[in-house]
C-alpha cells in the first residue's frame, strides 16, 4: 500500500521516469518506463535488480549487442493479419530490421548464456519465434527496403526486359540527338533529358518542325523545347507497359509473403515485446551508470543501511552547476527504527528524508539506486509519506488538519512491514498542543514496529526519541562560526536550531542573549529555541491562508468558465462530427450505388466498346458532382460553349486551365498555339470557348491578371538540389510537388546526388508523407541512379 496517491510527484520520481525516457533508443521502451510500479515481492525486485545489474555489465565490457530497431511491430501485424492484405516493402523493411535485431538478442545471450543468467532467460518469450521468416523476408527484400530483382523469375524477366528496352531507347535518342546536334538543331552544352518520365532532346524553338516528334516541355525562356522523337514513342509506351506488369508482380509476391508472415503473427507479437523489455533494461543500465548506481543486498529481515546515499536528481543539478553534493549514511533496524532528525532550518533535514524516501521507492521499482555496493535493504509492504503543504481547497482542510489526516492513515495501518516519512511533524499548530499530538502519535507508530525518518524542531520529539527503544535522534551538523549548513547527518544526538547562536553570530547584544539564557533556562538551552520561529511560521500560514482563500474564490470563477467553455465545445465537435459523418455516408453510398450500376451495366453489356464508354462516362460525370468544392479561379469563369471543335476555334485544355488557339486537326489530337508553343493535344482533353472571352482573358493578361495562366510554361518538372541545405531543402520540395501537382504534371524528377545520403534520406521520408505522391523510386543508373529521385503524383 502507498500513500498519497501523489506519491511519485512528492518524492520526485516522474523525474527520474522522465530521465529514463529519455535513454530509452525507442517508444517501446518508454512504455514500459510508464509501467513501472512499487512492488514488495521479494523474487521480483531481486530479478529486476539483477537484469539491470547485467546489463550494465554488457555495457561497460564494451560487447557487441544489438542498440537499433527496436520498432514496434504491432501497426504492421494488425494489417497483415486481415485476409488479402499484405505489407509494402517498407513495411517488410521494418519487420526485417527487427527480426535481424532479435536474431542478434538470441546470438548474444547464446553466446554468454551463464555469463547473463538472468537476461538470458527472457529469451522465452521467443521460443515461439521461427527466424525462417527472416530468411524468407531476406530473400525478398534487399538492404535499403526494395524488392529484389530475383524475388521471382517473372520479376526478373520484366526487370531485364525494361533494362532491355531502355538501352535500346537510349541508344536511337543518342543517335538522334547525335543527328540532330550535327545538324544545328540542339543549343550548345545540351543533354538528354527526362519529360513526363520519358526521354527528351532539347530542341532550339526555332528548329522544332525540323524534327519529327512530340514536344513535351520548353525551358522557362521559351527559348528551348524538348521532343520525343517519333522513333522513341512506342519503345516508351512498351516501356511503361513493363513498369505496369512490375506493379502487378511487385503486389503478387508481397502478398504471398504476407500471407507466409500471417501465422508468425501471435510470435512477433511476443517478440515486440521484447524489443520493448530490452530497450528499457538498457535505460535502466545506463541511468545507473550514469549516476553511478549500484545493486543493494535485499534482506528478508527488516533492516535499512544506505552508505554513501546521494539523490540522483539533486546531484545532476549540482554537477551541472561544478558543485559537489554531500553523501549521506543512514542505517535503520532493531531499536533504531525511527530515525528522528532535528537541525538548524535550511540544513539538509527535508533533503535527507527525500532521499532516503526516493532511494528505497525506486530500489522497490526495480531501479539500482545511487548508494555504496555494501548497502543493504529489505522490502517493505506499505511505503507512506507526509511532505509539504498538504492543504485541500476542495474538503475545505487546512494544512494542519490535512497532516493530521495522513497521520490517521498512517496510524491506523502502520506495521512491521511499513516505512513511513514524514517532514516537519507536528507543525501547522500552536507548538503546546501540535508537539503533544506529534509525541503520541510517535508513540503509537513505534508501537506499530514501524520504520521510518521524521524531521521535526520539537524538544519533546527530541526528547521521546532519547527514551524509548525502537527510535533515535538524529542530528544534521551545522557550522555556527559561519553559520553555514554543513548537510551531514549524525547518528545519535538530538540537533538543535542554533536560534541563540545565530543570533549571537548576528550581532545581538550579549546583555540580551543573557537574558533570554536565563528566562528559557539552562535545561531549554540544550534543545531547540523554537517559539519565535514558530510564531514566524505562525504568522506566515495566516498570511498564506488569506491569500489561498482569495485565489480558492479566484479558482471556483476561473473553474465554471473552463466547465462550461469546455461544455460548450463538446457539443459543437459533436455536431460538426455528426454532420460530416452523415454527409460522407450519404456520399459513399451515392458512390457506390452508382459504381455498382456501372460495373452491371458492363457485364450486362459484355463490356461492348460504345455502352462501356457511355457508362464511363457517366461515371466520370458522376465523380464531378461529388468532388469537394473549391475556390474558382479565374480560368474556370470562362464562358465554355461546347460543340465540336474545328480549325482557329479557341479552346482550353481542361486539365490546368491553359487557352489557345486550333491550329490543325487529326482523328484524335489537335495542335494548339499557346502563346509562342505550339503544342499536341488529345482532343478529349480540350473544350471550346467563347472568342468574347479569349479577348477578355487577353486583356487580363496584358494588365498582369492573368499571368498565373502561363506558369505552367514556366514550371521545370526537374528540381535540383545538389548544395542545399537541410532548412532549404523542404521548402523547395514542397513548392515543387505543389506547383507540379496545380499544373497536372505527374511525373517529376529531383536530383539530390549521392554523397552520404542525408538529402536523399530527407528527400525521400518528406516524399512519403506528402499525399499528392503516389510512388517514388531511383532513376535509371545511367541517368543518375540513388542519386535521383523520380516522382509520380496521383
Amino acid at each position: 500500500m502507498i500513500y498519497p496517491s501523489s506519491i511519485e510527484q512528492k518524492i520526485n520520481f516522474v523525474k527520474i521516469q522522465a530521465l529514463l525516457k529519455e535513454l530509452c533508443n525507442s517508444p517501446l521502451g518508454q512504455s514500459y518506463v510508464d509501467k513501472l510500479a512499487f512492488s514488495s515481492n521479494y523474487d521480483l525486485v531481486n530479478k529486476l535488480l539483477d537484469q539491470t545489474k547485467e546489463f550494465t555489465q554488457i555495457i561497460t565490457s564494451g560487447e557487441n549487442f544489438p542498440s537499433s530497431n527496436f520498432t514496434d511491430l504491432t501497426p504492421y501485424l494488425e494489417k497483415a493479419k486481415l485476409e488479402g492484405a499484405y505489407l509494402d516493402e517498407e513495411e517488410f523493411h521494418q519487420v526485417k530490421l527487427s527480426l535481424f535485431t532479435l536474431k542478434g538478442c538470441i546470438g548474444f545471450f547464446q553466446k554468454f548464456p551463464d555469463k547473463y543468467p538472468v537476461l538470458a532467460d527472457l529469451l522465452g518469450l521467443l521460443l515461439d519465434l521461427d527466424l525462417k521468416l527472416l530468411k524468407e523476408i531476406d530473400n525478398v527484400i534487399d538492404e535499403k527496403g526494395k524488392l529484389k530483382n530475383n524475388a521471382s523469375r517473372e520479376l526478373q524477366l520484366i526487370r531485364n526486359q525494361i533494362i532491355y528496352e531502355e538501352g535500346r531507347l537510349r541508344k536511337i535518342m543518342e543517335r538522334i540527338f547525335k543527328e540532330a546536334r550535327a545538324k544545328g538543331l540542339t543549343p550548345d552544352d545540351s543533354a538528354i533529358t527526362i519529360r513526363g518520365g520519358r526521354l527528351v532532346i532539347p530542341v532550339l524553338a526555332e528548329n522544332k518542325r525540323k524534327l519529327r516528334g512530340f514536344i513535351h516541355d520548353e525551358s522557362s525562356t521559351g527559348q528551348t523545347v524538348f521532343m520525343e522523337p517519333e522513333e522513341a514513342l512506342d519503345i516508351n509506351n512498351e516501356i511503361r507497359d513493363l513498369e505496369y506488369m512490375e506493379r502487378r508482380e511487385v503486389i503478387r509476391i508481397l502478398t504471398a509473403l504476407t500471407n507466409e508472415l500471417r501465422p508468425s503473427i501471435p510470435a512477433l507479437r511476443k517478440a515486440t515485446n521484447y524489443l520493448g523489455l530490452m530497450d528499457f533494461i538498457r535505460a535502466k543500465a545506463k541511468f545507473a551508470i550514469k549516476v553511478n548506481a549500484s545493486r543493494p543486498e535485499l534482506l528478508r529481515t527488516r533492516q535499512l543501511k544506505f552508505i554513501k546515499a546521494r539523490h540522483p536528481i539533486l546531484e545532476l543539478a549540482l554537477q551541472s552547476q561544478g558543485k559537489s553534493i554531500v553523501p549521506l549514511d543512514i542505517e535503520l533496524a532493531g531499536n533504531q527504527r525511527l530515525l528522528v532528525i532535528s537541525g538548524p532550518n535550511a540544513g539538509g533535514k527535508s533533503v535527507s528524508l527525500k532521499t532516503v524516501a526516493l532511494l528505497q521507492y525506486m530500489l522497490q521499482c526495480g531501479l539500482m539506486v545511487p548508494v555504496d555496493e555494501n548497502s543493504k535493504s529489505s522490502l517493505f509492504n506499505n511505503f507512506f509519506i507526509d511532505i509539504g503543504d498538504e492543504q485541500n481547497l476542495e474538503n475545505d482542510l487546512s494544512t494542519y488538519s490535512s497532516h493530521l489526516m495522513s497521520m490517521k492513515h498512517f496510524t491506523n495501518f502502520s506495521d512491521k512491514k511499513t516505512i513511513l516519512f514524514i517532514d516537519e511533524f507536528g507543525t501547522g499548530t500552536e507548538p503546546q498542543f501540535g508537539g503533544a499530538i506529534a509525541e503520541s502519535i510517535l508513540l503509537s507508530l513505534n508501537q506499530a514496529g514501524a520504520f521510518g525518518v521524521i524531521t521535526t524542531h520539537y524538544g519533546n520529539l527530541k526528547q521521546i526519541a532519547d527514551k524509548h527503544p525502537g527510535m533515535i535522534n538524529g542530528a544534521m551538523r551545522y557550522d555556527v562560526k559561519k553559520l553555514e549548513p554543513m548537510y551531514q547527518l549524525e547518528i545519535g544526538k538530538p540537533g538543535s536550531s542554533f536560534a541563540l547562536e545565530i543570533a549571537t553570530k548576528i550581532g545581538i547584544r550579549k546583555e540580551i542573549i543573557q537574558v533570554a539564557k536565563e528566562k528559557i533556562g539552562d535545561k531549554r538551552v540544550q534543545y531547540d529555541r523554537l517559539l519565535t520561529q514558530l510564531e514566524n511560521e505562525k504568522n506566515d500560514y495566516a498570511k498564506l491562508l488569506k491569500e489561498v482563500t482569495a485565489k480558492e474564490k479566484l479558482l471556483k470563477v476561473r473553474l465554471q468558465e473552463y466547465n462550461e467553455l469546455k461544455e460548450t465545445l463538446e457539443n459543437t465537435k459533436k455536431r460538426y462530427l455528426q454532420e460530416a459523418k452523415q454527409e460522407a455516408k450519404h456520399l459513399l453510398d451515392q458512390a457506390n450505388r452508382r459504381i455498382e450500376s456501372t460495373i452491371r451495366e458492363i457485364k450486362e453489356q459484355k463490356a461492348e466498346k460504345e455502352s462501356t464508354k457511355k457508362v464511363r462516362q457517366e461515371l466520370e460525370d458522376f465523380k464531378k458532382t461529388v468532388k469537394p468544392t473549391k475556390t474558382i479561379t479565374k480560368s474556370e469563369k470562362v464562358q465554355v460553349i461546347g460543340g465540336a471543335i474545328s480549325v482557329d476555334d479557341w479552346v482550353r485544355i481542361k486539365d490546368n486551365g491553359t487557352v489557345g488557339q486550333v491550329m490543325s486537326l487529326s482523328a484524335k489530337e489537335a495542335e494548339v498555339s499557346i502563346g509562342d508553343l505550339k503544342s499536341t493535344v488529345k482532343l478529349n482533353r480540350l473544350e471550346r470557348i467563347s472568342k468574347t472571352e479569349v479577348k477578355k482573358e487577353k486583356k487580363a493578361i496584358a494588365a498582369g491578371k492573368g499571368g498565373s495562366r502561363l506558369s505552367i510554361m514556366d514550371f521545370s518538372p526537374s528540381l535540383d538540389l545538389r548544395g542545399k541545405r537541410s532548412e532549404e531543402v523542404i521548402q523547395l520540395i514542397e513548392s515543387f510537388i505543389d506547383k507540379g501537382f496545380m499544373h497536372g504534371i505527374q511525373d517529376l524528377r529531383i536530383v539530390h546526388g549521392k554523397g552520404n545520403g542525408v538529402l536523399r534520406d530527407i528527400t525521400r521520408n518528406l516524399l512519403r508523407q506528402m499525399k499528392n505522391v503516389e510512388q517514388i523510386q531511383d532513376e535509371h543508373a545511367d541517368r543518375g541512379g540513388a542519386g535521383v529521385t523520380l516522382v509520380k503524383l496521383k
